[in-house]
């Protein structure tokens, strides 16, 4: 009964990417071989995957698996890729990345990718997690012991924001202080590092380039280097598209130039 819910609920989701006839397939996404369907669908493109994603991509160097995977799902958490969840949830679980860094992941991505594209993706991973045994009573829920706040630079980007946007939507300036920047930024269940590196993906994933200057020079400042950036956006070009990266291009060039000086 409890995958039949499951299922119930998955199904809107995914009725673009499911490439089954039958009703009963289309409400298991865990049971749908993607490749094969690319396979018969559009054999030349299952061609370039396995030449360039799967062969070369995911073995260059500069970014671990394990940082490829967290690029790669916040990639598709942000662009609602549900066909692909289940098989990149999974690797990034057998790459290195903890089930609470998973969780805690959608989680920082509700605020940046938006509530419906992390449910749909929290329902997918209840499924991956079901299917690997783990224990989901035992991922950290609200009550945790927050990270130490840097008091200073949180104070100027809290003054920066209330002097430019306090009048415009003081609500937007209280969530974002209240919410993200003093609760969920401090959450100890995934790096600040990690945090930032999914919070760029998000952002060039989205097209939302205007924000990337301020996230890429915190996640640097958190401990990504400018290979490992550099890397991201290789990784991005294949989940998130050409036009995305390239308008993102200028955007790093600049923070990392700026970084030089």
């Amino acid at each position: 009964m409890k995958r039949q819910i499951v299922a119930a609920l998955l199904t809107p989701f995914l009725l673009t990417g499911c490439m089954h006839t039958g009703a009963d397939k289309m409400n298991k996404p865990e049971t749908q071989n993607v490749k094969t369907a690319v396979q018969n669908a559009a054999p030349a493109m299952a061609g370039y995957a396995e030449r360039f994603i799967e062969n070369d991509l995911w073995n260059r160097p500069g970014l671990s698996k394990r940082d490829r995977s967290l690029v790669t799902v916040a990639a598709l958490i942000s662009r609602n890729g549900v066909a692909e969840l289940p098989q990149y949830f999974t690797l990034a679980l057998e790459s290195g990345v903890t089930p609470v860094e998973l969780s805690e992941t959608i989680t920082h991505l509700a605020f940046y990718a938006g509530w419906p594209n992390t449910t749909a993706a929290a329902v997918i991973a209840q499924q991956v997690f079901e299917a690997r045994d783990v224990d989901t009573a035992a991922l950290p829920g609200m009550d945790v012991a927050p990270l130490p706040l840097d008091t200073e630079s949180e104070s100027k980007r809290e003054k920066m924001v209330a002097e430019n946007f306090g009048n415009v939507s003081p609500g937007v300036v209280h969530y974002t202080t209240d919410a993200l920047f003093r609760d969920l930024w401090l959450r100890p269940g995934l790096a600040p590092r990690d945090r930032s590196l999914i919070t760029v993906s998000a952002l060039v994933t989205a097209g939302q380039v205007a924000q990337v200057p301020y996230h890429l020079n915190r996640a640097m400042d958190n401990g990504l280097t400018q290979e490992a950036a550099s890397e991201a956006l290789t990784q991005l070009a294949f989940v998130a598209g050409w036009p995305n990266v390239f308008s993102a291009l200028p955007v790093f060039k600049e923070v990392f130039n700026s970084r030089a000086k």
